[in-house]
């Protein structure tokens, strides 16, 4: 577990950092077709529940990305 958190505290590169925020916006714009407060087609929502977890999965990885070594191999 240190291992992780030690990797999220970690300077992010500036690439991963743009595609961590790609990220969020597309866990937003799922989560906001979720939560729309109309009744919109079952398509429509399946997409954005997809979205949704994309979104999540990019940020999460490209957040725990990093360039140090000594990060890595750190126990």
């Amino acid at each position: 577990m240190k291992k992780i958190i030690n990797r999220a505290k970690a300077p992010t590169p500036k690439f991963f950092k743009v595609l961590r925020n790609i990220g969020l916006v597309l866990a937003a714009v799922g989560g906001t077709i979720l939560a729309a407060p109309i009744a919109l087609p079952v398509v429509v929502t399946t997409i954005g529940g997809y979205v949704a977890v994309a979104g999540g999965v990019i940020s999460a990885v490209s957040q725990l990305t990093t360039t140090k070594e000594d990060v890595i191999t750190a126990q």
